[in-house]
């Protein structure tokens, strides 16, 4: 998957989290100040930062990933309120999708 295809999944997880109907919306997602959550994601699971994007509102899209392979996706709004949106494991990093790719 080249990385136009992971920030383009990011993205629909992110779109579908924000279109789900009302009664799905009122579950509530962790959610704290990016300082606060990023040194939970590092002292809990060893996971650190590896790519971000913004997306078409402004928000900050991170995706943090550990040595043991989980991830955590985690969204910040303009707001600088930061939510964690999805986790796993098994995480499988492309870089030969990145060949070529500037950033």
């Amino acid at each position: 998957m080249s990385i136009k295809g992971i920030v383009f999944t990011l993205g629909l997880i992110f779109l579908s989290l924000n279109a789900a109907p009302a009664s799905a919306q009122q579950a509530v997602l962790p959610c704290g100040e990016r300082a606060e959550i990023v040194e939970q994601l590092t002292n809990n699971f060893s996971e650190t930062p590896v790519s971000m994007g913004l997306t078409k509102d402004g928000a900050v899209l991170e995706m943090f990933v550990s040595k043991d392979r989980t991830f955590t996706v985690v969204v910040t709004q303009p707001s600088g309120i930061s939510c964690l949106v999805a986790s796993g494991g098994s995480w499988e990093n492309l870089e030969s999708a990145l060949a070529g790719f500037k950033i």
